[in-house]
């Protein structure tokens, strides 16, 4: 059975970084595209980032270029997320997604098809 567990959320100052991890279970991340998507509440799910099983190709949203890097470790089957310079429109629930390519290029949270159960992150001075 395939799980995704994010990690990493907490309380941080604005300006300030933090780092989320997201561990897979039961497939290998490498053959799927896997990313962070982010929900606030009353709002709908946006896409963060994604990273391709295809070419490992990197998308960001417009919102976080700059700011954040997400990477892949196949060894230990994880995939990061790591925010810098964050600020209080940051704050949300962060979940990590797996779908394909496709949905994962667009940075689309509706054609994924495995997602964990999230992790909060604050931004707040």
């Amino acid at each position: 059975q395939m799980h995704l567990v994010e990690s990493g959320g907490g309380v941080v100052q604005p300006g300030g970084s933090l780092r989320l991890s997201c561990a897979a279970s039961g497939f290998t991340l490498d053959y799927v595209g896997i990313g962070w998507f982010r929900q606030v509440p009353g709002k709908e799910r946006e896409g963060v980032s994604c990273i391709t099983n295809s070419d490992g190709r990197v998308y960001l949203s417009d919102s976080v270029k700059g700011r954040f890097t997400l990477s892949r470790d196949n060894a230990k089957n994880t995939v990061y997320l790591q925010m810098n310079n964050l600020k209080p429109e940051d704050t949300g629930v962060y979940y990590c997604a797996a779908g394909s390519d496709y949905h994962c290029a667009l940075i689309s949270p509706y054609g994924m098809d495995y997602w964990g159960k999230g992790t909060l992150v604050t931004v707040s001075s």
